[in-house]
């Protein structure tokens, strides 16, 4: 035990701090189906970069395609740019920090951003939700990453109620 022991006890986790930052900052993505954010953080735990899915730069927002349904190029699946690349571009320093940094994610990346995450140099990814395991994409981003030697994990009900407690009464629920 400390020599004076009076730091606070009840101190939010790590995983909780970040996995709570790619929540505030899905609040920026204009999506109205689906709204996901990106934490990258370094060895050390200190933010590296963070993004949020929308519209490539210069692409104003409302006129863009949000549609899920319809012809393919009057949806927004062609042209959207996800989380997990936006937090890749925003950074503007030197790529060699992505070494063994872990990215958190509100969503389970796809496999175009599981091949990102793995250029860089990322090594752990850690999300919330996977509810779009049953797809074909996630299940290749499963094996890029599995092969190329990134860990992945989903956060545990412990950091949900940390993170809840976080935006309780805000109008914020986390998508299990």
């Amino acid at each position: 035990m400390g020599k004076y022991n009076l730091q606070r006890k009840n101190v939010i986790s790590w995983d909780a701090v970040f996995m709570a930052t790619t929540y505030l900052f899905s609040e920026r993505s204009k999506d109205p189906n689906t709204q996901v954010g990106a934490c990258i953080v370094d060895r050390n735990n200190r933010i590296i970069s963070i993004g949020y899915n929308g519209t490539p730069n210069g692409w104003d927002d409302s006129d863009f395609p949000w549609a899920r349904e319809g012809e393919e190029l009057e949806k927004k699946y062609p042209y959207v740019v996800h989380a997990e690349r936006n937090a890749i571009l925003n950074y503007r320093g030197d790529n060699n920090i992505f070494q063994d940094a872990k990215i958190y994610v509100s969503h389970f990346p796809c496999h175009d951003c599981a091949k990102e995450i793995v250029q860089v140099g990322i090594k752990e990814v850690i999300y919330n939700n996977d509810k779009y395991a049953y797809t074909d994409s996630i299940k290749a981003s499963k094996i890029t990453l599995q092969n190329c030697g990134v860990v992945y994990r989903e956060i545990t009900d412990e950091v949900r109620e940390e993170i809840e407690k976080l935006f309780q009464g805000k109008g914020k629920t986390l998508i299990r």
